[in-house]
């Protein structure tokens, strides 16, 4: 049984946020939330003046460093050693795991098409990666533009993803991240793409054919759009007709 000093300490982005040690969820206020958020999100210790600065940009200097300060203090006082912090700069402790550290380094793997992938081509990934960061969050600019770094390389890593899985004769999980990355961004093409390819690997022609006419009419009734020639190709005994 490990000892309190051992447990291990989670930090959750995905899906909403949520510090654990062992199971056990820790209570915090909402500014000591965003900056544990926020130094979880950078990759190296930042200047305090900086994060100071860009957690409250409406305050004025003063008052920020003391939101700061404030923040520090709170998360502090939850009895675990969570901020490593000096007179000039603040990071995150090291021993923390952050579940969004994994899928951003797993969604790199499956776009390096020159690395084998077998050991997280699996649902816990999938899931990873299905999942919006810090949904509920959106009004702070920096919140904002993490959201959609992330969105963006989430989807094109459940594309690669399927496209693995398709490759593999894996088709069942190919779909599942197929679907997946059609539902984070319905109006994807690519996403679209990968989900068709993977039934038409699997033998599925009425999935496939279902799929391209569900994109059809999304596209059609959000964009007034087509679809591309790409995927037109892909169904060309219905495109012909």
């Amino acid at each position: 049984m490990r000892t309190e000093a051992e447990q291990i300490v989670t930090l959750r982005l995905l899906k909403g946020f949520a510090l654990l040690v062992g199971d056990d969820r820790v209570a915090l206020s909402s500014s000591a939330q965003r900056l544990l958020a926020f130094l979880a999100l950078q990759d190296r210790p930042q200047p305090r003046t900086f994060v100071a600065r860009t957690l409250w940009p409406e305050a004025p200097t003063t008052r920020a460093n003391a939101n700061l300060r404030s923040s520090l203090w709170r998360a502090s006082r939850t009895g675990h050693h969570v901020i490593d912090a000096s007179v000039h700069e603040m990071a995150l402790v090291d021993n923390i795991t952050v579940d969004i550290h994994d899928a951003v380094t797993h969604a790199h793997r499956l776009l390096d098409e020159s690395c084998r992938c077998d050991d997280i081509l699996n649902r816990q990934t999938r899931d990873d990666l299905s999942a919006d960061l810090l949904p509920e969050w959106s009004d702070n600019e920096w919140v904002l533009i993490e959201q959609e770094q992330y969105h963006q390389l989430r989807l094109y890593a459940l594309e690669a993803m399927a496209k693995r899985l398709t490759t593999a004769g894996r088709y069942g999980e190919a779909v599942a991240a197929g679907l997946a990355a059609v539902h984070a961004e319905p109006l994807r093409e690519s996403a679209h793409q990968a989900l068709i390819d993977a039934h038409l690997a699997a033998g599925n022609r009425a999935a496939a054919q279902h799929q391209y006419l569900q994109c059809r009419r999304t596209l059609l009734e959000e964009l007034g759009l087509e679809p591309s020639e790409a995927l037109r190709h892909l169904l060309p005994y219905m495109t012909s007709r």
